[in-house]
């Protein structure tokens, strides 16, 4: 894996309210290219967090397209999440993408887990049916923050855009969230044919899962191919038909960090990774030392053997047993 690279901003904006609205209100006619120009020269700790869904891959392009007119190494390092149920063309684009870019690539699985099977050992199969929140969290939530934390990032680019609906319907170029964390959207304005467009025009690599009828790639446990006339993102989280946004992108989720895991008496031990949001961690201990879970929204569920988390660790996700998958 490469090591980090800084981007060259030369100017850092104090992101409050008014500032934020008069840098949109200046980008409001500006292209892809030109936002993230403005990204690179403006934001100190800019990195891309990437899924490879054809947005974050035009997204990709462009700034190797500046880093070449520049004369500079890629300018803005990726970030790959990876959950472990990515389908195995994601996890070959994102290395294809590595080469073709000579792109630095960081790439963040599940704390202390490498593969579909150990990540199943330790919170059970189907987690993603059973408790989504917890999910999320575990798989993107967390290995984000740790990416963060390990890298300096400041700002992120994303590949979100307007025309995906839902949350993302009324998207800026930039976007500050309740953690401090800046959003870099540069193609927000575009539609998926632009994109698409680009894509083709520049030789872009994708993910050869579109040729087959898919629009927006996730885990492969629940993206499914989108119907006539359904929008882009309706194939994904198929199982759940009213979750508009990805895990990473949930505030409520994103405002909760410590990963707390709690071992009972006996074999059996039960996790509440959303601390904060589920349980606080001294009603947890206070609850186990009575021989009883603390129950959040969703309850926390108990899992066999030991859970012990506690370093962060940085490293490759091997593909796991069954497979795998992503789009930020």
């Amino acid at each position: 894996m490469s090591a980090p690279v800084a981007s060259t901003s030369t100017a850092v904006p104090a992101f409050d309210a008014s500032t934020l609205s008069q840098v949109n209100a200046d980008l409001a006619e500006a292209s892809p290219q030109e936002i993230i120009e403005w990204a690179v020269d403006h934001v100190p700790g800019l990195y891309q967090t990437t899924a490879f869904g054809l947005t974050g891959l035009a997204a990709t392009s462009m700034v190797s397209t500046l880093s070449k007119r520049r004369k500079q190494p890629h300018l803005v390092p990726l970030i790959f999440l990876d959950t472990t149920y990515h389908f195995t063309e994601t996890l070959d684009l994102a290395h294809a993408v590595e080469r073709k870019y000579n792109a630095p690539l960081h790439i963040f699985a599940p704390m202390d887990v490498s593969n579909a099977r150990e990540f199943e050992d330790k919170y059970g199969e189907r987690l993603w049916d059973e408790d989504e929140d917890t999910y999320d969290y575990l798989v993107k939530v967390e290995p984000a923050r740790r990416a963060y934390e390990t890298l300096g990032v400041q700002a992120v680019i994303t590949g979100r855009r307007r025309s995906q609906g839902a949350d993302r319907a009324a998207l800026q170029p930039v976007e500050v969230d309740s953690t401090g964390l800046v959003k870099v959207n540069p193609l927000c304005r575009w539609g998926f044919q632009d994109v698409k467009d680009y894509i083709d025009m520049a030789g872009v690599p994708y993910n050869p899962l579109l040729d087959q009828g898919y629009k927006s790639v996730g885990d492969w446990h629940s993206t499914v191919k989108p119907k006539d006339g359904e929008g882009e993102r309706s194939g994904r989280w198929a199982s759940n038909k009213t979750k508009t946004e990805c895990g990473l992108h949930k505030v409520r989720l994103s405002l909760s960090f410590n990963l707390v895991i709690v071992e009972r008496n006996s074999a059996d031990a039960f996790a509440a990774p959303l601390a904060g949001l589920l349980c606080d961690e001294a009603r947890v201990r206070e609850e186990a030392a009575r021989g009883r879970p603390c129950r959040g929204r969703q309850g926390a569920r108990r899992r066999r053997g030991r859970r012990v988390v506690g370093r962060h660790v940085q490293g490759r996700g091997a593909r796991g047993q069954r497979g795998s998958d992503g789009e930020l």
